[in-house]
């Protein structure tokens, strides 16, 4: 498969030595309902893909959770055998239960069977990149990573992970991670309503450490903020679109995987992110979720 560079939004950044679009593209709603089963139009989830890789996206973040097994299927059908340049994160520590809950799976039984699970379906040798999700469904709880983080490490150690990172995570457990191993990028709920994490991303900015942030657009529940809309509408554009360039442009460790099964979302996502917020905008923006 051959992919074009076009440029787009925020330029790159370095996750150790793999080189990323700072827009890539969270395969998420790639599965059927509340991410379980398989997708309702298969072929538009596989133009999707295809869409992102001919956009120029090299990060598509992943999970062999989602479906389960189904994303990463979907990835593996459209896409490989991959560009060279092309980069899939994944995520490891949680697994579906027959209800579509998302129970914690870090013991390092879990975890290893986790890892097989994403090299399989996505059909490689080594996973570029493999956050470990921490807390619950609720958001990040406290408690040591040491066992769980430990586990990655000897599979990195092992040849099967490249690079290691953490999701869902306080603080503190970001710390602890980076007392026992490198990691290259923080996966956290982030967004211009939901800014618990601003210190942490100066921080790791500062240590040229990426932050990536999921529901970028607020998830399931749309973003909404009276500034936000008044901001777009004098710009003759979306909220979302602000909300994405606002993401871009609050710093350059910023990663967006925006999410979508539509491949005209993912053109207007992209064009969104390209969008030049003023001070002043930025100013009005900054407002919300303080």
């Amino acid at each position: 498969m051959t992919m074009s560079t076009p440029s787009l939004p925020g330029g790159t950044w370095a996750l150790g030595d793999l080189t990323v679009t700072r827009f890539g593209y969270g395969a998420m709603q790639l599965a059927g309902p509340w991410v379980m089963g398989p997708p309702a139009d298969q072929e538009g989830a596989l133009a999707v893909l295809r869409e992102a890789v001919a956009l120029g996206i090299t990060h598509i973040d992943t999970a062999d959770a989602y479906g389960p097994h189904i994303t990463n299927q979907l990835i593996r059908e459209a896409l490989h055998p991959y560009p060279d340049s092309l980069h899939i994160v994944t995520k490891v520590g949680a697994h579906r239960d027959a209800q579509g809950g998302w129970p914690p799976a870090r013991t390092p039984d879990d975890l290893r069977r986790a890892v097989d699970h994403n090299l399989e379906n996505l059909g490689l040798e080594r996973l570029d990149l493999v956050n470990l999700r921490l807390g619950d469904a609720q958001g990040p709880q406290p408690g040591s990573v040491a066992e769980a983080f430990g586990t990655l490490v000897e599979l990195q150690q092992q040849g099967l992970i490249r690079h290691l990172g953490v999701s869902n995570a306080t603080a503190e457990q970001v710390a602890e991670a980076r007392s026992i191993a490198p990691i290259v990028c923080v996966q956290n709920m982030y967004n211009l309503a939901h800014r618990q994490d601003d210190a942490l991303i100066d921080e790791l900015a500062e240590q040229g450490i990426a932050y990536v942030p999921f529901f970028p657009l607020g998830g399931f529940t749309p973003l909404q903020s009276s500034a936000l809309t008044a901001v777009a509408f004098r710009l003759r554009t979306t909220p979302m679109s602000v909300a994405l360039a606002w993401l871009l442009q609050r710093s350059p460790n910023i990663l967006l995987i925006p999410g979508t099964s539509s491949v005209a979302h993912l053109r207007e996502n992209v064009a969104g992110g390209g969008l030049s917020l003023s001070e002043e905008d930025l100013a009005e923006l900054d407002k919300i979720g303080r």
